[in-house]
């Protein structure tokens, strides 16, 4: 079900010069010369609109450079002076709001390890109940979408209507190319779920390095995203914040140059081709759902079947022939290994699940399983 927010169009409320739009500015906000020998620079990319730089930094532990503090926002208002270049921070709390709106901050943006919490979202919602200013929410750093929507309807409800997420990638256990896990499937569903609500892609947190931002910059526009968040410094390799996500503005103009945009939507000839194909795929889904139904009507045979010559369910053997099978014929036909086992996991985990329930309906007691 799709969710209906109060949210203005991204290009109600920034000046969009050249597709894509690009915030962008050092990670840490470290000298007045530094902020400003930096926008000057990003002033010159048609692209660049809002400069951005962090005040406040959420360090993990104490004696880490935890940001300038409220100096840096004079510097961020002399920006904006000096480039026409919009200014946005992240805040953390309502002495932060209070802060950046005094000092006439043009956007707020609300970091994923502020994001992870709705005590502090509430609490910031209400500091901004009756205040007429854009807010950039990021995404928590655990892959929780309700946790994201919730904190996004927050503001929502506090009257904040110059909306938008920023997808910045998740804390992911496992080990990955990139500091943070993209996992493209959640700023898709968020899109899906609300299709208004303007999605801002951060390739400098989901990357980590300098040389994986064009892949990653790339990808976001091939999936509708609507502006990239890109991190860049006038000396990157001496920042005293994160220096290997952070480019120069020369080399940051080179990578959105080398950016490929694609139109969302064809010609009528192409359109008229795209809609046959989906019709196709929609009338083989129909197939698939019947066929993934009729297989599990045979299942709940079978079952039964067990049951009456009261023989166990899990019968491992056939199992194991089954995933050779299906894989040797799968693969044959172009299919990946990996998808086929994750398909073949979810469809006999469902089969032993609807056989347990047939033993234990029979049996007078509730499934274990569930």
């Amino acid at each position: 079900m799709r969710i209906q927010l109060d949210i203005k169009p991204l290009d109600s409320w920034l000046e969009i010069k050249k597709f894509p739009p690009v915030i962008s500015g050092p990670c840490s906000a470290e000298t007045e010369e530094q902020v400003m020998q930096t926008a000057m620079k990003l002033s010159k990319i048609p692209n660049v609109r809002i400069f951005r730089s962090g005040i406040w930094k959420p360090r993990t532990r104490p004696g880490m450079f935890q940001g300038i503090g409220e100096e840096g926002l004079k510097w961020l208002k002399s920006v904006r002076e000096e480039t026409g270049l919009l200014s946005a921070v992240e805040v953390a709390n309502p002495k932060h709001v209070e802060a950046a709106l005094k000092n006439e901050v043009d956007i707020l943006w609300i970091g994923a390890r502020t994001t992870v919490n709705p005590f502090s979202m509430e609490e910031l919602a209400g500091v901004l109940k009756g205040v007429d200013i854009p807010v950039m929410i990021k995404n928590p750093v655990n892959p929780d979408l309700n946790l994201w929507i919730g904190a996004l309807e927050r503001f929502n409800q506090a009257g904040i209507n110059r909306l938008a997420a920023v997808h910045r990638g998740f804390y992911f256990f496992d080990k990955t190319p990139y500091r943070n896990a993209p996992m493209w499937e959640i700023p898709i569903e968020l899109k899906r779920l609300i299709p208004n609500m303007p999605v801002i892609c951060d390739p400098s947190h989901i990357c980590g390095e300098r040389e994986l931002l064009k892949g990653v910059a790339q990808k976001a526009l091939d999936l509708e995203m609507d502006g990239l968040m890109i991190e860049s410094h006038i000396d990157p390799d001496h920042a005293w914040t994160d220096p290997e996500q952070q480019v120069t503005p020369e080399d940051l103009e080179k990578l959105i140059h080398s950016l490929v945009v694609r139109d969302q939507k064809g010609n009528i000839d192409f359109e008229t081709k795209l809609e046959g194909l989906r019709t196709e795929i929609d009338k083989i889904d129909a197939e698939l759902i019947h066929i993934l139904t009729r297989r599990m009507e045979l299942i709940d045979e079978i079952g039964t079947y067990k049951l009456d010559h009261n023989i166990t369910i899990l019968q491992l053997k056939r199992w194991q022939n089954i995933v050779q099978d299906r894989l040797k014929s799968g693969i044959a036909s172009g299919l990946k290994k990996d998808f086929l086992l994750k398909l073949l996991e979810i469809v006999h985990n469902e089969s032993i699940q609807r056989q347990t329930d047939i033993y234990s309906r029979r049996n007078g007691k509730k499934n274990p399983l569930k």
